[in-house]
């Protein structure tokens, strides 16, 4: 049986000018370049810098009522009659707002606001490359193809190939891809004859279905310029080969000692063998010099702190604060529709597009203002961290950190947690220190043996000093790394050094021994 109910609820929902300033606040300011430029596409009402430009094959008077083809061809004053009569009756709600945009609108709305220094207008870097896999294809040339079905067959394994330089797709796989996308039908030999071809394309190693594949690529064709090596490195190179064909899984271990009286050799060939190794390129794909454009990241500083004399400055970057406008020219037009509009010369049509404008002219205010919006909040934020974190900005040393959470700086802004972190999660900082993730500044705080509250970064650091300058025939264990920081007064357990240690990328001990 089906009922209807009626019920109050008290529910707080976000306006669509707030979920537009919380996306804002999130992009950097590579993407609101961009951002702005969709905006500016889409709202004719909107522009970026300067005088307004006007077209001189659009009259301002489209809404003065001289033109009364604007309006269906109709003059009478009959309809001039109705349309002051509705005018004066339905649009006091219009009246109010043409009232108070064109004669009490604020200037901010016609020019960047004060309080951001204009810089030089620079463009951001755009990288135009070939594709690593376009790179692959341009040299299927340098091989001597039969037919049309070996190019097909070998433009299926080139695009089969992983951002790394990998081929990780089994071949039955691209058998079927070339049947069923291509109508062609491969064996598995002439797969592997091909894939054989394509591992000698450069950058060495590419194609290679693993890693151990990988190594011994690039070992094979260091190998065939034996003429170009001398004898010790030829031999080098031999034992490495011997390392990584026969014995992969002990020297991915690191076993040292087993590796030596299985190839009956000393630690000093085996070092060598292992150096070898080590200059060899696990991902292939990222020795192509070209570079894929989609791969790499131009990082754009949000803000910038400089050290004058002791007392930090801190600047936005210009592209936070772009020169936005509401185009005069619709100011003019909506002017011009509210003079006629009083003198009853108004029709519905140009009521219509009235309409239409405020609505663009709203829109663009609206953008505006988030974007001034978030240009504050992102200068009290990084404020904010700045003074938080003076001692680290004047310096540079990490040790001079302080304990630091997200609310610490929400509590000095007065913002929201949740607006504080989507400030901190994409933005950037450049200081004389190198350029930083805002999100790095913050971190938990732990108590040393005096009482003290210091940052978990300061603990990481001389964490890894330690590691840095431990032997590596005897790496140091994570108990004895902990024992190193309980003397150095951190009051710190075992597994919490075992945290710090994987946050770094730093192996286990084991792992980090050498020779």
């Amino acid at each position: 049986m089906l009922k209807q109910t009626l019920s109050q609820k008290t529910l707080q929902k976000l306006s669509p000018q707030q979920i537009q300033l919380m996306k804002l606040l999130q992009i950097p300011t590579a993407i609101l370049e961009q951002r702005i430029k969709e905006e500016l596409e889409a709202n004719p009402a909107l522009e970026e810098g300067g005088a307004a430009e006007y077209d001189d094959e659009m009259p301002d008077d489209r809404f003065s009522g001289e033109d009364d083809s604007y309006a269906n061809g109709s003059s009478d004053d009959d309809t001039h009659g109705e349309a002051a009569e509705d005018y004066r009756n339905d649009d006091f709600e219009l009246d109010g707002y043409l009232q108070n945009f064109i004669e009490e609108d604020p200037v901010s709305y016609q020019g960047q606001s004060e309080g951001y220094q204009a810089e030089e207008e620079r463009q951001t870097p755009v990288a135009i490359e070939s594709d690593f896999h376009d790179y692959l294809e341009q040299q299927l040339g340098l091989l001597n193809l039969a037919d049309e079905k070996s190019e097909a067959i070998a433009r299926q394994i080139i695009g089969s190939i992983d951002d790394d330089g990998y081929l990780r797709r089994e071949t039955e796989s691209i058998i079927d891809d070339l049947l069923f996308s291509r109508n062609i039908f491969a064996e598995k030999a002439e797969i592997d004859d091909m894939l054989a071809q394509i591992q000698r394309f450069d950058p060495p190693g590419v194609g290679a279905r693993d890693l151990r594949e990988c190594l011994l690529i690039q070992l094979e064709q260091k190998l065939s310029l034996s003429a170009s090596l001398t004898a010790y490195q030829v031999l080098d190179l031999r034992l490495a080969r011997d390392l990584i064909r026969d014995h992969f899984e002990e020297f991915s271990k690191k076993h040292y000692e087993k590796l030596q009286r299985q190839l009956d050799v000393d630690e000093d060939d085996l070092k060598a063998a292992v150096d070898e190794i080590l200059k060899l390129n696990p991902k292939p794909a990222s020795g192509y010099n070209g570079g894929s454009a989609a791969s790499r990241q131009y990082v754009i500083p949000d803000f910038l702190v400089i050290n004058r004399d002791g007392e930090l400055e801190l600047t936005l970057h210009s592209k936070n604060a772009p020169d936005l406008r509401v185009n005069d020219h619709y100011r003019d037009m909506l002017r011009a529709y509210r003079s006629s509009a009083r003198a009853g010369k108004a029709s519905p049509r140009q009521k219509e597009a009235v309409l239409f404008i405020k609505q663009k002219i709203d829109s663009a205010k609206w953008f505006i203002d988030a974007i001034r919006q978030r240009q504050d909040t992102l200068f009290n934020v990084m404020y904010a961290i700045m003074r938080y974190q003076y001692d680290y900005f004047l310096t540079g040393d990490q040790k001079r950190f302080r304990p630091m959470i997200l609310k610490d700086i929400a509590d000095l802004t007065g913002l929201d947690i949740s607006t504080v972190s989507r400030v901190a999660n994409s933005k950037f900082v450049q200081t004389e220190f190198g350029v930083h993730r805002l999100k790095e500044f913050f971190s938990e705080g732990l108590a040393t043996n005096e009482g003290e509250e210091v940052s978990t970064l300061e603990v990481k650091k001389v964490l890894k000093e330690f590691i840095d300058a431990e032997s590596k025939r005897k790496p140091l264990s994570d108990e004895k790394l902990k024992d190193m920081l309980q003397e150095k007064g951190y009051d710190i357990a075992r597994r919490t050094v075992a945290k710090y240690r994987e946050q770094l990328g730093i192996p286990v001990a084991r792992l980090r021994k050498g020779l």
